[in-house]
């Protein structure tokens, strides 16, 4: 059976974000809801509305394929929104958590080109090589949570690199960890008490993988550059993630990695940090 309560509240944030002219709809003058009606995602959807109400009581028991699939379609869910509802609704048992084996560090001292660090399904770093700990002082370290260092950071400016950073990785959280995991909890409740931000983006309930993009990243002394990130998840070692960075040939970014390669040779630490509360280094779509 599917985690009711989760399922609800996944159905309700996504019906409150898809407006009427998204599904080819009027908007009737004087409309007070946010997003959809739930007699309008029902009828999308080609179910009764006292079904899909119980859906969003909470209320149903486990809804067929064909039933999630109508309703990914009604809410203009992507795949990934698709994979997770399907995951809310008939999940699988949970895979046994246990720590990656040590050819991973192994493996990314064998990288002083490239910077990579390894995290878990939670966001926590397990590994990290010199390069990558040169790229984001006090980030890619074992131990350190990268959402809740990225949401401790002040000022959070600039604020587009710092919000595309928050984004990417609470959604990742969501659409990677296991609802009923305990870290998972423990990491929400301590972002959710005195962050509106964090509140605002977590309500979302975006729920995608952390696979590749873009991550402006301050490098003194030459300034922003946007190094290319790739995320692949380790084979055999359930909930565990391999994120490396590469730059385009002869970009700022690839003279930044040259710079960043030499001072982690020589273990050299810059002479100026980058400017209090950058987002260095950290995955933003």
């Amino acid at each position: 059976m599917g985690d009711r309560p989760l399922l609800a509240a996944y159905l309700r944030a996504r019906r409150d974000l898809v407006q009427p002219e998204d599904v080819g709809l009027v908007r009737e003058d004087g409309r007070r809801v946010r997003g959809l009606r739930r007699e309008e995602v029902a009828r999308l959807a080609g179910i009764s509305q006292e079904y899909y109400l119980r859906l969003e009581q909470g209320r149903d028991h486990q809804p067929s394929l064909q039933v999630l699939q109508a309703l990914a379609r009604a809410l203009r869910l992507d795949h990934d929104g698709l994979s997770y509802l399907v995951r809310l609704a008939r999940p699988a048992p949970p895979p046994a958590d246990h720590a990656p084996g040590p050819f991973l560090e192994l493996l990314l001292e064998q990288w002083p080109h490239t910077a990579a660090y390894v995290s878990d399904r939670h966001h926590d770093v397990h590994a990290a090589n010199d390069l990558a700990r040169e790229m984001a002082p006090g980030y890619f370290e074992p131990g350190v949570n990268l959402l809740l260092a990225l949401f401790e950071s002040a000022p959070r400016e600039p604020v587009e690199v710092w919000e595309g950073a928050a984004t990417t990785l609470i959604s990742a959280l969501r659409f990677q960890a296991e609802p009923s995991s305990a870290r998972l909890q423990e990491i929400v409740g301590a972002l959710s008490v005195g962050d509106r931000e964090f509140r605002r983006l977590w309500s979302r309930h975006d729920a995608h993988p952390q696979n590749s993009g873009v991550s402006p990243t301050f490098i003194d002394p030459i300034g922003w550059v946007e190094f290319r990130w790739q995320t692949l998840e380790i084979p055999g070692d359930a909930g565990y993630y391999l994120t490396a960075f590469y730059a385009d040939p002869g970009s700022p970014a690839a003279l930044a990695n040259e710079l960043l390669r030499h001072r982690a040779a020589a273990r050299l630490t810059p002479s100026r940090g980058a400017p209090s509360g950058t987002v260095a280094g950290i995955p933003t779509a």
